[in-house]
């Protein structure tokens, strides 16, 4: 069993939770997912290969005790489906969001760029962040060509 499954196995335990075998299941999912921001459906997809007796019920009940037990973070990209990743230590390292409005393709970026902003908050109003979140739309690289072949305007950067 790898260590990121130990981890919430224990951080379940710690709440006073059973880690049953469906919850298992999806909680192994996300460790083994490429895409690191699933929706329920594609949970769903992921899980029914291995247990076909799951259905999408289950999977929005323990998407919501994992997010309210801060297994999981639930992510907003704007279209109208909730998104998960897990929050672990090993994946909990702050990152970014790059979302294609165009083709809704998700990437993640890390540079930490928002660190001299929490110093200057936590100064300036006596703020202690513990958490942030930077989502950034635009047009990723493959719908930029596509749009260029097509002389479809790209439209203006905006800028602070």
């Amino acid at each position: 069993m790898n260590s990121t499954m130990e981890k919430l196995k224990e951080r379940i335990k710690d709440k006073k939770y059973k880690l049953t075998t469906q919850r298992q299941t999806i909680l192994q999912a996300f460790i083994d997912a490429e895409e690191n921001h699933l929706s329920a459906e594609d949970v769903y997809g992921l899980v029914k290969q291995v247990a076909p007796e799951i259905g999408l019920a289950t999977i929005y009940r323990t998407l919501d005790l994992f997010t309210e037990l801060d297994l999981l973070k639930r992510l907003d990209f704007g279209d109208g489906r909730n998104r998960y990743e897990l929050n672990d230590e090993e994946f909990a390292h702050f990152h970014h969001h790059l979302i294609c409005v165009k083709c809704n393709e998700v990437s993640e970026f890390e540079d930490d760029m928002l660190e001299t902003l929490e110093s200057i908050i936590a100064k300036k109003l006596n703020f202690h962040t513990i958490d942030h979140q930077l989502k950034v739309y635009g047009y990723c690289s493959k719908c930029q060509e596509k749009m260029k072949a097509a002389g479809e305007p790209i439209g203006p950067t905006h800028h602070a």
